[in-house]
């Protein structure tokens, strides 16, 4: 397969907002070591709440709406162009799409289910057609269920028919809608894992939006946060958590402690919203800075008040979670401990007080 990419630049106005989208995601370049460790591929994750628009620009580059305007390009072929008055067919885009459901045919068995992609498609004979759909059955690990309808199998299975039956005809993009939401939480972890293995072997351009920081943060090197219909940061995954740049990003990722600041000096502020606490930060605090965040995990126990940023512990409020120990201290700050196999108690876990490097302070706009 050649060099690849996938372009979008669209607008469409829904009934809350506009939807205003403009990206490009190259191929994906497989690293097989990295998806067996659970990393992820190169894959173009969109994150964002419910009723962001995410669904609706996957939707628009497999052509099942129409944008109001704007232009879609896969390898070098336009899918649409409102000026040139370009709208392809879903069946001729050679795109793949991964509803959220699988979208598989109950009355029809899973190689049944299989084939229909390739009829769809088109680029096979009836004889080829036949041991592509063996390929896919030994490649999914599906061999043995050929007769099996979709409710006989679990989700697990189910997803992985859908994936052979999309990458059967060789689709030049992966769009992948919230892939994991119809599963029980204790199933997803295996099937991140599944998918990271997949996506380290296709050559595509792949798209997958989720509401799920892990999944994001797990599955897909390069990153856009979406709010209300735009992009609100774009960059490589890892650097958009290190460093979100705004409060809604700091939010979409996971900061659960922000506040509004008062700037002292170029690296000094006084943090608002958790009793005027003063902080130094590591960067320097710009004009523009309008808050800091400190995500929950970044705080160090100390036992001495001396120190650059010490947060005394006073009166906090403890919940018990499966596996961690949340914490609220009576400024309103939040942190989280992790339990140990012998830990019945978070009586003497919680310190006098705690650090926070100024390093891990993050600055936010907005």
């Amino acid at each position: 397969m050649n060099e690849q990419f996938l372009s979008a630049d669209i607008r469409k106005k829904l009934r809350e907002f506009e939807l205003q989208v403009q990206f490009t995601c190259p191929a994906c370049r497989g690293r097989a070591s990295d998806a067996s460790a659970g990393s992820g591929s190169s894959c173009l994750g969109i994150l964002g709440p419910s009723g962001c628009g995410k669904s609706m620009t996957l939707k628009s580059i497999a052509g099942i709406v129409e944008p109001d305007s704007g232009s879609i390009i896969l390898d070098g072929r336009e899918l649409f162009n409102s000026s040139r008055k370009v709208n392809l067919k879903p069946q001729k885009r050679r795109v793949g799409y991964l509803f959220q459901n699988y979208a598989l045919f109950p009355n029809m068995t899973v190689e049944e289910n299989i084939l229909t992609g390739l009829k769809a498609g088109k680029r096979y004979g009836e004889a080829q057609q036949k041991q592509r759909v063996l390929e896919m059955m030994e490649r999914f690990r599906l061999s043995g269920l050929e007769k099996r309808y979709p409710a006989q199998l679990s989700g697990g299975q189910q997803q992985r028919v859908a994936l052979a039956r999309i990458l059967a005809y060789e689709p030049e993009a992966l769009l992948l809608d919230e892939p994991f939401s119809a599963m029980d939480t204790h199933l997803r972890e295996r099937l991140r894992l599944e998918l990271a293995s997949v996506l380290s072997e296709y050559q595509g351009a792949s798209v997958m939006v989720t509401h799920d920081r892990d999944e994001a943060y797990q599955l897909c090197d390069n990153l856009l946060l979406f709010s209300k219909g735009h992009v609100i940061a774009a960059g490589k995954t890892k650097d958009i958590f290190n460093d979100p740049g705004s409060v809604e990003a700091a939010r979409l990722t996971g900061c659960k402690n922000i506040s509004r600041i008062e700037k002292l000096d170029e690296h000094r502020v006084r943090a608002l919203d958790w009793d005027n606490l003063e902080l130094v930060t590591d960067k320097t605090v710009t004009e523009d800075v309008t808050s800091i965040g400190i995500r929950a995990h970044d705080f160090e126990p100390v036992a001495e008040p001396e120190g650059m940023n010490r947060i005394p512990v006073e009166n906090p409020k403890v919940s018990e979670m499966p596996f961690e120990w949340y914490i609220t201290l009576q400024n309103g700050l939040w942190w989280k401990i992790g339990k140990t196999i012998h830990t019945h108690s978070a009586d003497g876990l919680i310190p006098k007080y705690l650090r926070v490097a100024p390093e891990a302070i993050l600055l936010l706009k907005g």
